[in-house]
């Protein structure tokens, strides 16, 4: 059986693990949004950056990539997700059905967010968000160049995140 992880935010440019395919996913039920607050990879404990998660909503639906990992790698990718993902315990691991673009279904790994986490920061209006990708840094950079990889990325395989391109927009005006 095949590993499959969902991709709806840096794992859609930046995986850090052989993929053997990729085809666009829809995952029921959850959003992609900024609603954590990043205080190791995109900004600090003084200065929390923005990353994207998965929040629960239902009658939703995330676009993203489904990545299949290539056969004898599970062990190792499985270790090195976690590693990078659960850095700060606010990712919850689950395995969810997702549906691919050419009609299959699988299970993939997919990290959501732990709404009592205190780095959940949900339902932040869209400027403020702005205004924190635009100053915050963190361990592996600026927050802005996660934002502008995750849009570019949607763009360059067709997917469309209306509120993700408003942020892109914004961001780069305030950098102007």
């Amino acid at each position: 059986m095949s590993m499959w992880v969902f991709g709806y935010g840096s794992l859609l440019w930046n995986p850090g693990f052989e993929v053997a395919e990729s085809v666009i996913g829809t995952l029921p039920g959850y959003a992609r949004s900024f609603c954590m607050r990043s205080i190791h990879h995109r900004g600090t404990d003084v200065d929390p950056g923005l990353v994207l998660a998965l929040d629960r909503q239902e009658g939703k639906a995330c676009e993203g990539l489904a990545l299949r990992v290539a056969d004898g790698a599970e062990e190792t990718t499985l270790a090195y997700l976690r590693e990078r993902e659960l850095i700060s315990s606010a990712y919850v691991e689950k395995l969810i059905t997702i549906q691919l673009a050419d009609d299959r279904y699988v299970t993939a790994l997919v990290y959501v967010i732990d709404e009592s986490h205190n780095q959940y920061c949900g339902d932040l209006p869209l400027e403020e968000q702005a205004q924190i990708i635009a100053r915050a840094v963190g361990g592996r950079g600026p927050n802005t160049e996660y934002l502008f990889n995750t849009f570019d990325h949607l763009v360059k395989v067709g997917l469309h995140d209306p509120a993700l391109e408003w942020l892109a927009n914004r961001v780069r005006a305030l950098a102007a």
